[in-house]
C-alpha cells in the first residue's frame, strides 16, 4: 500500500502539494472503499459527475455491450457511429428546439474551448465576458474566462479581449454590447460556493443578449442531469441558452464532454474553414454508451424530481449553530460556517467519521454536500448524523 502511495507522488502529476491520496479499492452506490476497508460517503460526487452512483448496473452494462463491439475507429465526425449519434438524438430530444446538434469532445474545459470559438465564428466579433468567482476550466481559453486572478497570473498573456462582470448586479450588463461575441456564465455559480441568480437576473442577461447579438453560453458541467432538480439548471429560470456546455455528468462515469446549439449555428465550423473544430477522442464510443445509460436512469427513475426533494430534506434537517447560512438547490448544496479555519477542520472531522468532504475553489468559509442523486432517504438520514457529528466535534 504505502509504496502504491509513494509512486502515486513519484510518477503522477499532481496538482496540489497535498493530495488526499486515498487509496481506492472499489466503488458502489453512494460510497467509496479504499484499500483498508474503510467505507466513505461519497457527499462529492467526483464534482457531480456520479449523479447515477458508483457502478451503476445499467451503466457498466452498456460499457460492456459497446465494448464487445468496438473502441475508437476514427477521429470524431468522420465515421457513423451508433453510440454517438443515438446519445446525441436523445440530448436534443430533452432539450429546447433551438438546441438540436451536439459537438462531442473530451471533457469540460474542451467544450468552453469550442463554445468559444463558436460564439466567434457566428457573430465575427472577438470580446469575451465572464464573471467573477466561475470556473470554466484549465486550458488556456477556459482560464482566461475564470473569475480569480491568482489561477491565471502565473500563465499570462492569455487570451486577449475579456473581461469580467460581477453576478447579479444587473448594472454590469450595460457592459455588454455589439462587440461582445459571448458572455459565458453558470446559470448557478458553482466553485464561488453555490451562488444563484437573484431578481431575474438571467433573464435580464438573456435580453441584453439578444439584444447586442451577443451569444449567451450557459456552463451546466456542473448543475446537468438532474443536480439541482430538474434535468437542467436554466430549466428552472425560463430561458435557453444559445449554446450549452456539458461535461461530468455526461458521461456517465467516463470522459465525456460537449457544447450543444442550433444546427444553423453548428454549421458554421464545417466551412471557411473546414475542420474549424477538430478532436480525436470526442465522443468516444464507450463513453457515448455510458453516457446514454446513465441519462436514460435518470429519466426513467426521475432522478432530477428526487435530488429537488432530497435537497429540500436536506436543507430543512441540516440545522447547527455553527452554519449560517444554506444555499442552493437539489444535491446541489453550500454551507456557510463562521470562517475557513472551521471547514479546515471540518475537513478532518469528516474524514475521520467516512465523509468524503471537498472545498470550493472560490469561497472558504463553505462546504458542500452533492451526493450521487441515487442516494437513499435512510443513507441521507445516515450521512446527515456524521455530518452533524462532525460539527459537534470542531464546535
Amino acid at each position: 500500500m504505502e509504496n502504491l502511495k509513494s509512486d502515486f507522488l513519484r510518477f503522477l502529476g499532481q496538482t496540489n502539494p497535498f493530495p488526499v491520496a486515498l487509496n481506492i479499492d472499489r466503488a458502489e452506490g453512494v460510497f467509496i472503499y479504499t484499500s483498508e476497508g474503510k467505507r466513505y460517503f461519497d457527499l462529492i460526487s467526483g464534482f457531480s459527475v456520479s449523479n447515477t452512483g458508483h457502478g451503476n448496473p445499467k451503466v457498466k452494462e452498456a460499457i460492456k455491450k459497446q465494448l464487445d463491439k468496438y473502441l475508437h475507429t476514427m477521429v470524431y465526425g468522420e465515421f457513423v457511429q451508433a453510440p454517438q449519434v443515438e446519445y446525441a438524438k436523445l440530448l436534443c430530444s430533452v432539450l429546447p428546439a433551438t438546441l438540436n446538434q451536439v459537438f462531442f469532445v473530451n471533457s469540460g474545459t474542451e467544450a468552453i474551448e469550442g463554445a468559444l470559438k463558436l460564439a466567434k465564428r457566428q457573430t465575427g466579433r472577438s470580446e469575451l465576458i465572464s464573471f467573477h468567482k466561475a470556473y470554466h476550466g484549465s486550458t488556456h481559453g477556459a482560464l482566461s474566462m475564470m473569475g480569480d486572478e491568482k489561477f491565471k497570473t502565473a500563465y499570462r498573456p492569455l487570451l486577449p479581449d475579456t473581461r469580467l462582470i460581477n453576478f447579479n448586479q444587473f448594472e454590469d450588463l450595460d457592459k455588454i454590447s455589439e462587440r461582445t461575441a459571448a458572455v459565458l456564465v453558470e446559470p448557478i455559480q458553482a466553485e464561488a460556493g453555490i451562488i444563484e441568480p437573484e431578481n431575474d437576473f438571467l433573464k435580464a442577461l438573456r435580453q441584453k443578449c439578444s439584444q447586442t447579438g451577443s451569444i449567451l453560453i450557459f456552463d451546466e458541467v456542473q448543475t446537468g442531469f438532474g443536480r439541482t432538480g430538474s434535468l437542467f439548471a436554466f430549466e428552472q429560470f425560463d430561458i435557453v441558452p444559445d449554446i450549452l456546455v456539458l461535461a461530468k455528468a455526461l458521461g456517465g462515469g467516463l470522459p465525456l464532454g460537449a457544447f450543444i446549439s442550433d444546427n444553423e449555428i453548428m454549421s458554421k465550423l464545417s466551412h471557411n474553414p473546414v475542420l474549424g473544430h477538430i478532436t480525436t477522442f470526442g465522443g468516444h464510443p464507450l463513453s457515448c454508451a455510458a453516457g446514454k445509460a446513465a441519462l436514460e436512469v435518470i429519466i426513467d427513475n426521475k432522478l432530477a424530481n428526487e435530488s429537488g426533494k432530497m435537497g429540500q430534506w436536506i436543507l430543512d434537517n441540516l440545522n447547527h449553530p455553527l452554519i449560517l447560512e444554506k444555499r442552493g438547490r437539489g444535491l446541489f448544496l453550500g454551507f456557510k460556517l463562521p470562517n475557513a479555519d472551521y471547514v479546515n477542520k471540518m475537513f478532518k472531522s469528516c474524514m475521520n467519521l467516512g465523509l468524503l468532504f471537498d472545498f470550493y475553489l472560490f469561497n472558504n468559509d463553505s462546504f458542500r454536500i452533492a451526493p450521487p442523486l441515487t442516494v437513499s432517504q435512510s443513507e441521507l438520514e445516515e450521512m446527515l448524523s456524521l455530518i452533524i457529528q462532525s460539527l459537534n466535534e470542531i464546535e
